[in-house]
């Protein structure tokens, strides 16, 4: 295993950004100290292939606006907070409004995702590192957190996050990266299958908010105990459908105790490259996202990114889990560390 760091641009302020590449025998990983951001993830297809299987961007200009949040470390707290606001111990704290009333991935211009973390460097892995103050975001705490990428022998890309506060906060970090296993400009994914280990998915409402709601998946659109097609139950006359224009959904993952346990979340395949990519995490949710919203987005190698040409497996706790007292909960604080992991395991089938 090892390292490499290489200039990958600099911010406006005349900053450096980093990229490093974390390469093992089969899978090789590329991040940045800009947004601690994934920019690249190569992994073999069924004949040998390597190739890039997530959306992004060449350069570091991509990556100042990324509306898409293509490979973004969305942070403290990623999806979405309704009425942007939440309070502690009879004190409201305010977050920026900035998706109609609600707030979305905490912020979008300022954001951890647009920020410069430190970067320590090991033989196989980049952990970054960044303070957020007390305040910022309306969030409360002196918080420092930290990611850390790494490869594994199992070929797999594991994120760990570790993130302190000096007082009680609402914390829900998450990395945004879209996936394509035929390659990151092979076109949509509807035709790649998936499966995803829940029994329930978090109904949603006006604006994408929780109803606090747990509804079952089986005999609907959402039912993937069964592998399928991405796009087969996509388009369905289904009313949590048409609220989120297609899947962007929190599905709750089958055996969640709170107790650090790896849990298998979901599956993902292609018939095309043979491409297979399990997804484990400590977290009790996964958010699907089958990227409607993208569109005409230039990436990576000339590809012009539409809709549905990724699609995201984002681990979590529930969105707006502070409204919703039977949620599992997601305030830490100086008694209360946040520590979670999540790998995405590649292999042929």
């Amino acid at each position: 295993m090892s390292v490499k760091k290489e200039l990958f641009g600099k911010t406006k302020g005349g900053e450096d950004i980093y990229a490093y590449t974390i390469e093992h025998a089969h899978i090789s990983a590329r991040v940045i100290n800009y947004g601690a951001a994934l920019v690249n993830l190569c992994v073999p297809d069924k004949n040998g292939t390597m190739q890039d299987i997530v959306l992004g961007y060449d350069d570091a200009d991509g990556y100042f606006v990324n509306g898409c949040f293509f490979g973004a470390l969305v942070a403290p707290v990623a999806n979405r907070t309704a009425g942007a606001e939440f309070s502690l111990d009879g004190v409201t704290y305010h977050l920026p409004v900035n998706d109609g009333p609600n707030n979305l991935h905490t912020d979008h211009d300022t954001g951890a995702h647009k920020k410069i973390w430190k970067a320590i460097e090991g033989e196989d892995f980049v952990t970054f590192t960044l303070f957020v103050p007390d305040g910022e975001y309306g969030l409360p705490g002196n918080k420092n957190m930290s990611v850390t990428y790494s490869v594994t022998d199992a070929n797999g890309l594991r994120i760990h996050y570790h993130i302190t506060s000096d007082r009680e906060t609402i914390l829900n970090p998450t990395n945004h990266a879209y996936f394509n296993l035929d390659g990151h400009n092979s076109g949509d994914i509807l035709g790649q299958y998936l499966q995803i280990f829940s029994f329930g998915f978090t109904a949603v409402g006006e604006g994408s908010i929780p109803t606090g709601e747990i509804r079952g998946v089986e005999g609907t659109p959402f039912d993937f105990l069964v592998e399928k097609p991405i796009g087969r139950d996509i388009d369905a006359d289904d009313e949590q459908l048409k609220i989120t224009g297609g899947f962007d959904h929190n599905f709750c993952i089958e055996g969640y105790e709170g107790d650090g346990k790896l849990l298998h979340a979901a599956m993902a395949f292609s018939t095309r490259s043979g491409r297979q990519m399990d997804v484990y995490t400590t977290l009790p949710g996964v958010q699907f996202y089958a990227g409607n919203y993208v569109d005409g987005e230039k990436g990576k190698e000339g590809a012009v990114y539409g809709k549905r040409d990724g699609f995201c497996l984002e681990t979590q706790y529930y969105p707006d889990t502070i409204h919703h007292s039977s949620f599992p909960g997601y305030v830490f604080g100086p008694d209360n560390v946040y520590d979670s992991t999540t790998e995405y395991r590649f292999s042929i089938r």
